[in-house]
């Protein structure tokens, strides 16, 4: 039988990246083994769950390229995909666990377990907290304010075979009787998982190293309630750079975020890939190779610590090949940048002779629109200082008579440009670093930029020369 897997964010925030590299590995797997990925809104959190974090968590996936075959705006049959929309199931699992001796309601207030609590504090600072069964033999009162416990197993151990870090065993002894429903009828999180999975026939659960603690706990349910487990597979966390919870100021911003930074999805897939997998040294891989490698054999139990650095390497190395981002895909993904710089109605085939020229030097879309933005803006914004530094008045002259030799170059293109260019320089005894960098600003704006002439090549025969002469005019006005 083809797995089963699902992705189960909860709607309170942005798609982060470890959230991120959880649907990618679960991705992959669906699309390796012709499988099926179920996307589940875990919303039962209604203080923080909102439609906004919904559509901000839909998106990102979109972005990203990683679909799904059942869940919101797709559909299917193990529906409604919000955990909101489920709570009669829930209850029904909640009510037969109690039916059957395994749970039971408990009317403990919330004071009364922090009275608990204080004083087992006092007496020893580092105790944990153990909820004692209080209302375990009490007689049930089902109109009363309540939560539902489930009776743990206080001897033997509970235990799985995990596809990464092999068989763990949990002593049944370090249990306590566990809520599984809130007093509003809201699940907690163990049950409405495992309802939840057990309904939608997941196979395979693969999630954070951060939830191995809860797989014991959701193992107990299903054999509670005579249901198939799921294999599990946890995987590695992302640390933040000293080797603790990776926070925002190391990096841990939303997926969305670095969209608008300009990486591009495949870098960022890339990145996020190898925490926790690796298929010998590659480091960059296109879509298709990491369906056709990804193995959990190859999921390892380290750690990985997030590196900035190296994330914005694997995006410019992801832009920069033709073979991984194909020209007219640069062009579509670099557009909204350029429009964002108020530049619109490019002609596309003169974006795409731009991109072969900054390809190399921009580390991120962000970047390539900067880099670009010469191209499609007349006059071409100066920098002061380029300005100040190069177009002087004893360049004006030099900037006319170069336009003037230029203008009969057939064809225009980098080579013989380059050639009448270097002519010029010997008839009149002059060096390429007098007057390139004269050029450079006339053209550009800026004192950086690719080869000279492959950027007049891509600006054209009458722009090339209009900026050579308005350059010669502001030079001579100093």
């Amino acid at each position: 039988m083809a797995p089963r897997v699902r992705f189960a964010p909860s709607p309170s925030g942005y798609l982060h990246l470890g959230l991120a590299r959880t649907a990618l590995f679960n991705w992959l797997w669906a699309r390796k083994t012709g499988g099926k990925l179920v996307l589940r809104i875990e919303d039962t959190d209604q203080e923080r769950s909102s439609p906004e974090s919904v559509r901000a968590l839909v998106a990102a996936l979109r972005w990203l390229g990683l679909d799904w075959d059942e869940g919101p705006e797709v559909g299917g049959p193990h529906g409604p995909y919000f955990q909101s929309e489920r709570r009669s199931r829930y209850q029904a699992a909640s009510d037969r666990l109690i039916g059957e001796g395994k749970a039971y309601r408990c009317y403990c207030s919330k004071e009364q377990l922090d009275r608990a609590r204080a004083e087992l504090k006092a007496g020893d600072p580092k105790a944990q907290f153990v909820y004692p069964g209080t209302c375990r033999a009490r007689t049930d009162h089902p109109d009363l304010p309540s939560v539902v416990r489930f009776k743990a197993p206080s001897e033997g151990v509970t235990e799985f075979s995990d596809r990464v870090f092999g068989r763990i065993s949990t002593p049944n002894k370090e249990q306590q009787d566990f809520i599984i429903l809130r007093p509003d009828g809201f699940p907690l999180y163990n049950l409405a998982c495992v309802v939840d999975d057990h309904e939608m026939g997941v196979t395979l659960v693969a999630r954070g190293r951060d939830h191995i603690g809860n797989t014991p706990l959701q193992i107990l349910l299903y054999r509670a309630l005579d249901w198939q487990e799921p294999e599990f597979a946890h995987l590695p966390m992302i640390l933040g750079p000293g080797g603790d919870k990776l926070s925002k100021r190391d990096g841990a911003v939303g997926v969305g975020d670095y969209r608008e930074r300009g990486y591009p999805p495949m870098g960022v897939l890339n990145y996020l890939v190898r925490f926790g997998w690796s298929h010998g040294d590659q480091e960059i891989f296109s879509r298709q190779e990491l369906v056709d490698k990804f193995s959990w054999e190859r999921v390892n139990r380290s750690d990985g610590k997030f590196d900035q650095k190296k994330f914005l390497d694997v995006a410019f190395e992801q832009l920069k090949r033709p073979d991984l981002t194909p020209l007219e895909h640069y062009a579509e993904l670099v557009q909204p940048f350029l429009l964002a710089r108020g530049l619109s109605d490019i002609p596309l085939q003169t974006l795409h002779r731009a991109i072969e020229t900054i390809r190399e030097r921009a580390r991120t879309l962000e970047d390539a629109a900067n880099r670009l933005d010469y191209y499609f803006r007349d006059p071409p914004e100066m920098e002061s200082a380029a300005r100040a530094k190069f177009l002087v008045p004893a360049a004006a002259s030099r900037l006319e008579a170069l336009s003037k030799v230029l203008a009969h170059v057939r064809p225009w293109d980098s080579p013989q440009l380059e050639a009448r260019f270097r002519d010029w320089l010997a008839e009149h005894q002059l060096n390429m670093k007098e007057v390139a960098q004269p050029v450079r600003v006339a053209l550009t704006g800026r004192s950086d930029s690719p080869p000279l002439f492959d950027v007049m090549a891509v600006l054209g025969r009458e722009r090339a020369l209009e900026r050579l002469n308005s350059a010669a005019v502001l030079a001579r006005a100093g």
